[in-house]
């Protein structure tokens, strides 16, 4: 049973350590969950920031709902970071909601989303509880900058775009998890949002990203459809939601694309349990170890929303560094939230929907973790 409002779920991956870094700069006490308390700890203290101020617990959990509502009841807040979500994250959305714990996560795995909202998110409404997946820097910069621009009278179409760099090399400054999601990704449909309904991508899609903060087009992808589909289909405003995912480094993103067309025509009918020592051995070799902390000279984005109305348009862009660090921040702004009582919203819904655009922008720009700009077009 925790003793502390807020848990973090994954407390020995990268993400996790960095929610709880935030957590301490806070003065928010909390639990940290994972399968392994001593290796936890260990980690902690070799990465966690100003750990030795902080007011905290470690408790050792299974990843079932029995083992996982022991270890989250007498918490308000979930914090999860335990992912391909596709694979793991149910059970820990419906160990909260036992538990009576508002939860969040990391993940922008559209699939996973639409399940949550399918299987649990009316639940948590009765319950009067908050479950909000993809409280991250992707995608969560790209709502943000989706919202500024809906605030300009009759958009009502939006394209967006989330660019990000990091240190050269494959896998280099991806944490495990993330490229087991980009991996796992191949095997799932990916959407976008056309005329208030979802639709399927075509198989191996891509973009030609044109941005004025670019001297050449970034390729990008699909990247699983994204969250923001699925967030704005029941949102008066949005006809049409359509996102891409780039890295700066083309030629990264061009083998993810290669990749999947491998996928496809190598893999895709084999059995599962063939098809996991494929995704396995491709993370082993892409992502070898946890990466080092993100640095503000290398770990820099841009995404923004382009908005369309039947006479107006408007881009929206909010520049940001250390993707990693500011999904820490977001955790933690949303957290703050909820410890509060201030939510907007119950059952499935976006941290902007939940909790204001504003206030996670303002959360941000007062850290030095992101600028936004909107300009009309």
């Amino acid at each position: 049973m925790a003793k502390h409002p807020v848990v973090v779920y994954g407390a020995s991956g990268y993400t996790g350590m960095l929610i709880m870094d935030w957590l301490i700069d806070q003065d928010i006490p909390f639990t940290a969950v994972a399968r392994n308390a001593k290796r936890t700890q260990d980690m902690m203290a070799q990465r966690v920031v100003r750990l030795e101020s902080a007011n905290y617990e470690v408790i050792e959990a299974e990843h079932n709902v029995d083992s996982l509502v022991n270890a989250f009841r007498g918490a308000k807040v979930v914090c999860n970071t335990v992912g391909p979500f596709f694979n793991f994250g149910l059970t820990a959305v419906e160990a909260a909601l036992t538990a009576g714990c508002h939860y969040l996560d990391t993940t922008g795995e559209q699939h996973y989303i639409r399940q949550v909202r399918e299987q649990f998110g009316e639940q948590f409404r009765q319950a009067g509880l908050l479950v909000s997946p993809s409280n991250a820097y992707m995608y969560t910069f790209a709502e943000i900058a989706a919202e500024l621009a809906l605030e300009t009278p009759g958009i009502d179409a939006l394209e967006t775009a989330t660019l990000t760099r990091g240190p050269r090399g494959a896998g280099a400054g991806v944490s495990v998890g993330s490229t087991a999601t980009i991996f796992e990704g191949y095997r799932q449909d990916a959407c976008y949002l056309w005329e208030k309904k979802l639709v399927p991508h075509e198989k191996h899609a891509s973009f030609n990203i044109a941005s004025p903060d670019f001297l050449q087009p970034v390729f990008a992808l699909p990247w699983g459809g994204t969250s923001l589909p699925v967030y704005f289909v029941h949102d008066p405003r949005v006809r049409s939601c359509v996102s891409c995912v780039g890295f700066y480094d083309n030629n990264a993103m061009q083998m993810v694309h290669a990749l999947g067309q491998k996928w496809d025509a190598e893999y895709a009918n084999l059995p599962r349990e063939q098809q996991d020592a494929v995704l396995k051995q491709l993370v082993d070799s892409t992502t070898p170890a946890m990466p080092p902390r993100e640095r503000t000279s290398l770990h820099r984005t841009v995404d923004f929303a382009i908005g369309r109305g039947q006479l107006s348009a408007v881009r929206a862009t909010v520049h940001g560094i250390t993707p990693y660090i500011a999904t820490g921040a977001i955790q933690t702004a949303a957290a703050i939230k909820l410890l509060d009582g201030e939510t907007a919203e119950v059952g499935l819904a976006s941290g902007s929907q939940a909790f204001g655009h504003r206030y996670l922008l303002g959360f941000l720009e007062q850290r030095g973790l992101a600028r936004a700009t909107v300009a009309q077009l």
